[in-house]
């Protein structure tokens, strides 16, 4: 048996919390990879915030030897994949890597949407994929009803499917002797010129940047010249080696194994993922297809609730983005919040994230502002520019129209909550495409604009369901809509924080609201403020904060006064007005925070 032929590539696929993690521990603790002492509770997942919510936001990797039952030697390499819709296209890299999948699927829960979405992305790579059914020791486990959906809904035979339980460890010797069994072995010749893909990069603060490679052909040898072919760098190769889950320094990667490289890179930003890494000495005319960089697509506002820590959060961001190049920031300042940052995310989990992890790591308090998606303005002289941050939207009169990114959402559901869920897509400005049914559950497929989605979506998906369905979506284009810009004024100066880009029939409706909770919120002054919502010249909400009054005729007694009353009242009306004129409204963050929350709460 030749050395390639020892090898599997495979990763574990499924939805959040079906048991990626943790089935991966028991094969790691199966294989030997770690001694007991060493293990704990998902290894792969490096990062606090992965171990608490119980989800992978980066795709790890590790290579076990497995000794099978016939006594035959065979390498694994493991690549635990994130279920989350915004790490997709980690997922779609960490695919290609292989030749086979685990397909996990919690046998309490049956199929949710993105086991179906990254099973498909699965079948288009090619892959073997074997079925599992995870949590068969619970007492709610209904094996034949999952195995059911698996056929229905995916249309893969489960006769064959393999019962397990990441708790208990049953089953996991099964798994092993299926994938060394069913999984192809990778192709590819250790003869050929270097060709090799970029799985993954993260930067170390001893070693640098580290690189994830899956080699396709060829040899990858320390002290090696390499070249990324998407943007022409070179690089000296330092080390090589892979992770067993603990690092282990090696000479030299041959065709089909996964490993790492360590290059002198000093930036993330240099290394992208899906890159095709060649020899400089031996060049490749053609890149490994599929490669396109990941964009963000949803974007805020960051800004510190104390000024003093702009300085930390600029730092914070920036160590951040040492190891994620997928969020963008620019230095952005507003009149209300004073200095911050434009940040752009993958998307809400990814800003949740990120925001997180400043507050938790960095020790700095912020206000998110609300979560907008990039808008594509055609302008009269046919330019046409794109729009991250409401406030630079140009004048109307010299737009033609503007065009907002569509998803395509897939949403799994308990009959019961059908209807519920049909009403709060067709909320949502949605556009039913298609309707099927797997036993009492309901696969609903959706077109929805992402800006309706960005707010609140998922939250009250959960809650109408009661939390039993599951939803995931991938961006299917721009199309025209019915856009416009809605200002906020306050004592008729606009407050550019507070500005939203909406859908022309909701405006009134969420302008009316906006100004209600500002009213609420707003302390009252020494002069009347008039809070209004307009789009350009056109109010279309107005709430107005009465301003405190004061006594002024109390020194006066007795009678006949009346003209001198009237001086005194005439007096206080001036005052009033001319503070009107120039005094200023003092908005507290309470009220910014407020109204940034009406999004949710609607």
């Amino acid at each position: 048996m030749s050395e390639i032929e020892r090898i599997r590539n495979f990763s574990i696929i499924a939805h959040i919390d079906h048991g990626k993690s943790t089935i991966a521990d028991r094969l790691i603790q199966k294989c030997g990879g770690l001694a007991s002492r060493e293990m704990k509770e998902q290894v792969l997942d490096s990062m606090d915030i992965e171990r608490e919510r119980g989800i992978t936001i980066k795709a790890q990797t590790v290579r076990l030897n497995y000794n099978n039952s016939n006594g035959k030697d065979y390498i694994l390499n493991i690549i635990d994949t994130p279920g989350h819709v915004d790490f997709s296209y980690e997922v779609s890299r960490s695919l290609s890597a292989c030749e086979g999948s685990i397909l996990i699927v919690d046998s309490t829960q049956g199929v949710e949407a993105q086991t179906l979405a990254n099973v498909y992305q699965a079948m288009e790579n090619n892959h073997e994929i074997i079925p599992v059914l995870n949590k068969i020791d619970l007492p709610a486990s209904d094996v034949e009803k999952a195995k059911q959906q698996i056929e229905d809904v995916i249309g893969i035979d489960t006769s064959e499917a393999i019962m397990c339980s990441g708790k208990t460890g049953e089953g996991i010797e099964n798994i092993l002797e299926q994938i060394i069994k069913k999984l192809p072995p990778p192709k590819g010749e250790s003869k050929k010129p270097l060709k090799s893909l970029l799985v993954d990069s993260w930067y170390d603060v001893y070693l640098g940047v580290v690189i994830l490679v899956r080699i396709i052909d060829g040899v990858l040898k320390k002290g090696m010249q390499i070249k990324m072919m998407s943007n022409d760098n070179e690089f000296i190769v330092e080390t090589v080696g892979t992770f067993n889950p603990k690092p282990n320094n090696i000479n030299q990667l041959e065709a089909g194994e996964i490993g790492y490289i360590i290059a002198g890179i000093k930036s993330v930003a240099e290394t992208k993922v899906g890159d095709t890494i060649c020899d400089l000495s031996n060049p490749l005319k053609d890149a490994l297809p599929g490669f396109k960089p990941s964009k963000p697509l949803v974007f805020c506002g960051l800004f510190p609730v104390d000024s003093s820590e702009y300085q930390k959060l600029k730092d914070g961001l920036a160590k951040l983005r040492l190891n994620d190049t997928s969020f963008s920031y620019d230095p952005e300042s507003s009149t209300a919040l004073g200095l911050g940052f434009r940040c752009g995310f993958l998307g809400l989990l990814h800003m949740e994230i990120i925001t997180e992890r400043l507050e938790r790591e960095f020790g700095v308090n912020l206000i998110t502002t609300t979560p907008s998606v990039i808008y594509k303005i055609k302008k009269v002289d046919g330019s046409i520019i794109e729009l991250h941050n409401p406030s630079d939207m140009p004048d109307p009169t010299q737009i033609k129209f503007m065009e907002e990114p569509w998803i395509k959402a897939t949403i799994i559901t308990p009959d019961e909550f059908l209807g519920s869920i049909i009403k709060l897509c067709q909320d949502k400005r949605g556009l039913k495409l298609d309707l099927s049914y797997s036993g009492n559950r309901a696969v609903l497929n959706y077109e929805l604009p992402l800006n309706e989605v960005v707010f609140d979506f998922n939250d009250r998906l959960k809650s109408v369901s009661s939390g039993y369905a599951s939803f995931d979506y991938e961006i299917s284009g721009y199309k025209e809509s019915d856009l416009v810009k809605m200002s906020i004024l306050v004592n008729s100066e606009p407050v550019d924080a507070l500005s939203m880009i909406i859908f022309t029939n909701f405006a009134q409706f969420q302008g009316r609201l906006v100004c209600e909770k500002l009213k609420e919120l707003i302390p009252r002054h020494n002069f009347q403020i008039p809070i209004q919502a307009a789009i350009g010249g056109k109010i279309i909400a107005r709430e107005t904060i009465k301003g405190f009054k004061k006594d002024v005729l109390t020194k006066i007694h007795g009678g006949g006064a009346r003209d001198r009353k009237r001086k005194l009242l005439d007096k206080q009306k001036k005052g009033k007005s001319r503070a009107k004129q120039f005094g200023s409204v003092e908005i507290p963050q309470e009220a910014f925070i407020g109204v940034l929350k009406i999004n949710k709460d609607s």
